[in-house]
C-alpha cells in the first residue's frame, strides 16, 4: 500500500479553486467549456485507448474525461456533473469511436467520484480496475484532452488526445490540496512543469499490469499550486471504491 501521511476527509463544500484543478464545489458551479481536460507537457496519444471517454454536451462540446469500466458504465469525477453524451474509444474528441447518451448519473456520497450509465452498450473494450493503485514509485500514465499551457485561459484545447507518463508520489507532496488518506492518489508532476491542469477532471490515471492498462485513478484536483503542473495532482483512488462501484455497474 502507498505510504499515507494525511488522513483528511474530502470537503465537498469547498468553493475555492485549489491549484491547477478545481475542487468539486467550484467545478460544479462552473459551466463546462470546450477546453477541458487539460494536460500540460504531454504528447499526442501513442495508441487508441478503447476505454477513454469524452464527456460532452448535446452539441459535442467536451467538458471532462472518463473511463469506460463496463459496456454501459463510465467512471468520472463527481464535480463534472451530468453530461448529455459520451464519445468513447477515439483519440479525436470530435470524431471516431462511439457516441452514447447518458441516462443516469450516480455520485458518490463523499468522494469526488461518479458513475454514468449509458443508454445503450458500446462495443469498445472497457478497462479493468487494478487490484490496488500501487505504492509510492508506481509508474502511471495520465490521459486527457485540453489546454497544454499552464495558466487558465492561455490557450485552446487540442483535438488530439494527450498522454503523460508520471508516477505515484508521497501524499506529503499533495498536502496543499487536502489529500484524503487512502482514498486518493498523489501523482507526480515531472520536472515541476508537466501534469494535469484546470478541468482535467474525471480523466484516467492508468498503470500497466502484464502489458495491459489497468485503471487506478480519476482526476480530481491540484495538490497545491494555482499554476498548472507546478504541484502534483490529486486523483481519486478508483480501486479503493470497487465495492461501491460494483453496486451499480456490476463486477469490475
Amino acid at each position: 500500500m502507498r505510504a499515507r501521511s494525511l488522513l483528511v476527509t474530502l470537503v465537498a463544500t469547498t468553493a475555492a479553486v485549489i491549484g491547477g484543478l478545481m475542487t468539486p464545489a467550484a467545478a460544479a458551479a462552473e459551466t463546462p467549456q470546450d477546453v477541458t481536460p487539460f494536460i500540460v507537457g504531454g504528447g499526442n496519444a501513442t495508441e487508441t485507448y478503447s476505454f477513454m471517454a469524452s464527456l460532452q454536451n448535446s452539441a459535442g462540446g467536451h467538458s471532462c474525461g472518463g473511463s469506460l469500466i463496463t459496456s454501459s458504465w463510465v467512471v468520472t469525477a463527481a464535480h463534472c456533473g451530468t453530461p448529455y453524451q459520451v464519445r468513447v474509444g477515439t483519440t479525436n474528441r470530435t470524431s471516431g469511436g462511439t457516441v452514447a447518451r447518458v441516462t443516469r448519473r450516480v455520485g458518490h456520497p463523499s468522494a469526488d467520484l461518479a458513475l454514468l450509465q449509458l443508454a445503450t452498450p458500446v462495443g469498445q473494450a472497457p478497462i479493468t480496475l487494478a487490484s490496488t493503485s500501487g505504492a509510492v514509485g508506481t509508474q502511471t500514465r495520465i490521459i486527457g484532452w485540453g489546454q497544454t499551457c499552464p495558466t487558465r485561459g492561455c490557450g485552446s484545447a487540442p483535438v488530439i488526445l494527450q498522454e503523460l507518463n508520471t508516477s505515484i508520489v508521497s501524499d506529503g507532496e499533495c498536502l496543499g490540496g487536502g489529500i484524503s488518506g487512502p482514498s486518493e492518489i498523489c501523482t507526480d508532476n515531472p520536472n515541476n512543469s508537466r501534469g494535469a491542469c484546470y478541468g482535467d477532471s474525471g480523466g484516467p490515471e492508468v498503470k500497466r499490469v502484464n502489458g495491459v492498462w489497468q485503471l487506478v485513478g480519476a482526476t480530481s484536483r491540484s495538490g497545491g499550486s494555482a499554476t498548472c503542473a507546478r504541484e502534483p495532482s490529486i486523483y481519486v483512488d478508483v480501486p479503493y471504491f470497487r465495492s461501491w462501484i460494483s453496486q451499480y455497474a456490476g463486477a469490475v
